[in-house]
């Protein structure tokens, strides 16, 4: 363990030994972790490593397990998430709880709310909601339904909801996974606010660069167990990498030589109308190609329309797209997403959970979903058949599951992202869309999907990657366009390709491609 610096007073929250079995797995050995009043406490390790189920225990999700928690010195024992609420703590998961049919205020106090005469006070609870959200600073309507809002002011409602439950100990869980970078700012200032008000805040990202700039201790988390406690100055990313995944990344994009061949997929003139204002284009005047064998990165700001670009060449833009498409060099239709699919094109997108996978079904169910016909047969499926194609791929792909029948939703966000990945490879895609890959996963995930990249690429597949980290990129693109506003306003080779030009191109400045 680290050492403790200047923080000589009392914590107010400690995890002693905390320990977690589940059937066939040791999920926590002995985890210690310790916050104190005003302090900004980040936790972090690998997909898989504890760091969930650690604050779930905090949380009262789970009730049963081994050490203890001790809350202002004392000792405390969760039976359900309401103990946990009444002994000041608040979780705010990745996945936000909020009802969206609900109005903003009745979600701050569902299950609580203030009564007069045995009649919901409705004035009072507005009012009350209202307060919350002005000492976050945010301007949010009460009496709005949740779902109209965006994610980052509904994020900001959660932390409202935690705020009236008088919680003294927040935990924030991947809480910048889906904000823009405004978003993202402004929360760092609403967390530095609560600081000062001596709430303790443990903060769960796999943002090196985010949980260095805020943090002012780290505890890394590996395999279940604790590895180290420090102060955020005394800690760097490749000390922070090393910790986490037990040896150092110094290379986490493959450098292979790729045989590229002849050009697979083209398109001439894409333009994509906006769904709100048909007259606005999302995307204007879009041509470009992708050779057998290439990664073609595409990079930009927020809002520069690379989502809505792959979107609707996958045939799932809501207003369709004007303009050619030729794989192979033939035309090639695509209305409905059925149509990319039964000719070899695959999307990896930007929220697996929401439109990758279906959470409820096992893994075999997700890996054959879009090759049923292929695998199972076309009338009646045969399970026997589906478990003998996609065992190989489960195995070659060092799926973390214990089988293919484990369920999708309880799998680390690494492991869920190569069961996507394994969806198109069974359905043998040669033209491939990763829109964000590593988006929500970890350091030593990030490096096996960089593999996976590369090898796909290896074996001729042609490779059109959106992410918003620019690193990965550059990392991982042998050519990259950059779009501004719907527009593509400069090409780069991968040896041309810097920081500094591909973002100068991306706001609008002169920078020199080629």
């Amino acid at each position: 363990m680290g050492d403790d610096g200047a923080l000589k007073r009392d914590p107010i929250l400690e995890m002693r030994g905390i320990s977690k079995t589940f059937p066939g797995v040791r999920a926590l050995d002995g985890v210690t972790f310790e916050l104190f009043a005003g302090e900004i406490h980040a936790l972090v390790g690998e997909n898989g490593a504890g760091k969930s189920t650690l604050m779930k225990i905090l949380g009262g999700v789970y009730p049963e397990h081994g050490g203890e928690i001790w809350i202002d010195g004392k000792p405390r024992q969760f039976q359900n998430v309401r103990d946990a609420e009444r002994a000041g703590v608040a979780v705010v998961f990745q996945e936000l709880s909020l009802v969206r049919e609900l109005t903003v205020g009745e979600n701050v106090f569902l299950g609580r709310e203030p009564s007069r005469f045995g009649v919901i006070d409705w004035d009072r609870l507005f009012s009350q909601a209202a307060a919350f959200l002005c000492e976050l600073g945010v301007d949010i309507d009460p009496r709005a339904r949740v779902g109209s809002l965006g994610t980052g002011r509904q994020q900001m409602v959660e932390i409202a909801k935690a705020l009236s439950h008088d919680a003294r100990i927040l935990v924030l869980d991947e809480p910048t996974a889906a904000l823009t970078d405004v978003e993202s700012e402004h929360l760092f200032t609403v967390l530095g606010s609560l600081r000062e008000r001596d709430i303790g805040i443990i903060y769960i990202s796999h943002r090196l660069k985010e949980i260095l700039g805020i943090s002012d201790r780290i505890t890394v988390l590996r395999d279940g167990k604790t590895v180290d406690t420090a102060h955020a100055a005394r800690m760097n990313e490749q000390r922070l990498i090393i910790q986490m995944v037990g040896r150092e990344v110094s290379q986490l994009f493959p450098r292979t030589n790729r045989r590229v061949g002849d050009v697979a997929f083209e398109t001439r003139h894409i333009n994509v109308p906006d769904p709100a204002r048909r007259e606005r284009l999302l995307v204007h005047d879009v041509s470009f190609a992708i050779r057998k064998g290439e990664v073609l990165g595409i990079a930009g700001l927020m809002g520069a329309g690379r989502t809505e670009l792959l979107t609707a060449l996958f045939g799932a833009s809501p207003t369709g797209f004007s303009g050619e498409v030729l794989l192979d060099g033939r035309p090639l239709q695509i209305r409905h997403p059925a149509d990319a699919i039964a000719r070899g094109i695959g999307l990896v997108t930007e929220d697996r959970k929401r439109s990758g996978l279906v959470l409820d079904e096992t893994v075999l169910a997700n890996m054959t979903l879009v090759a049923l016909q292929r695998v199972s047969g076309a009338f009646v499926t045969d399970e026997a058949r589906e478990i003998h194609a996609s065992k190989p791929l489960f195995e070659s792909l060092r799926i973390k599951a214990s089988s293919l029948f484990s369920i999708a939703r309880t799998l680390s966000g690494g492991t869920q992202q190569k069961v996507v990945l394994a969806k198109w490879l069974l359905n043998e895609a040669k033209v491939l869309f990763f829109d964000e890959p590593t988006r929500g996963i970890d350091v030593g995930a990030k490096a096996e999907i960089y593999q996976l990249i590369d090898r796909l690429a290896q074996s001729g597949a042609a490779i059109l990657v959106v992410s918003s980290e620019l690193p990965e990129v550059l990392g991982l693109s042998d050519r990259i366009l950059v779009l501004r506003q719907g527009r593509i306003a400069g090409e780069f080779l991968r040896e041309r390709a810097t920081p500094e030009a591909v973002m100068t191109c991306a706001i609008g400045g002169n920078a020199t491609a080629a």
